[in-house]
């Protein structure tokens, strides 16, 4: 394998720092490579009480000059703050939403390549309103999407979502709702409230018909 024999930091803000890191291979040959350190993210794919309508959100990325369809999610920014806890406060701040339950899809890399970017994916059930409370001028400008998850291969093949983390979340909410009881059990962790799965069901939702009724108007 590959030894790691220096890193020097060049830049630092709040968010990512940029460094150049020297590795060694077995023969003892000297490489180089660019790293971007990042604290690291959350998403949150909120699905309503009928099982198969996903709320998403269309935001405009910098990076790209245009809008991306989109999960909620976060940067893990509030020291020793964990991950499931940043996913149900970015639910809140970027949806107005609540949710009575939090089930983990999985964790990936979002582009190691070059970062070490880390992200916690989660399924919010049991939505009810909360109270928004946008982050940034993009937040404050960004509107609510419905999709229906069946309609999500469609919509991928036509480019309309193409953002990573939401094309993640989506395929493994899909694969959550095909599963029975017990595999869901085994396959995706009750991550809060901490207690016992079998007490809440996918249907199980604290005013989310309320809030339904009036997501168009908001």
């Amino acid at each position: 394998m590959f030894e790691k024999i220096s890193e020097v930091e060049l830049y630092r803000n709040n968010v990512i720092s940029l460094s150049k890191v020297l590795f060694s291979t077995r023969e003892g040959k000297i490489f180089e490579r660019d790293v971007v350190r990042h604290l690291g993210a959350v998403s949150i794919v909120p699905l309503l009480d009928d099982g198969k309508t996903v709320v998403l959100m269309s935001q405009f990325r910098a990076s790209l000059g245009r809008p991306l369809i989109e999960v909620p999610a976060g940067k893990r920014d509030v020291v020793d703050e964990a991950p499931e806890l940043t996913a149900i406060r970015e639910l809140e701040e970027e949806l107005g939403l609540r949710c009575s339950l939090l089930i983990k899809l999985g964790e990936f890399e979002n582009s190691p390549g070059f970062t070490d970017e880390h992200s916690f994916a989660y399924l919010a059930l049991g939505l009810s309103l909360g109270k928004v409370a946008p982050q940034s001028v993009e937040e404050m400008e960004a509107s609510i999407v419905t999709v229906d998850l069946s309609r999500v291969p469609e919509l991928i093949s036509q480019g309309l979502i193409s953002d990573a983390k939401t094309i993640i979340g989506l395929a493994r909410t899909a694969d959550f709702m095909a599963r029975d009881h017990d595999q869901r059990r085994m396959l995706y962790p009750h991550a809060w409230p901490h207690g016992n799965f079998e007490q809440l069901s996918i249907t199980d939702a604290s005013g989310v018909s309320e809030w339904a009724s009036l997501l168009a108007s908001l």
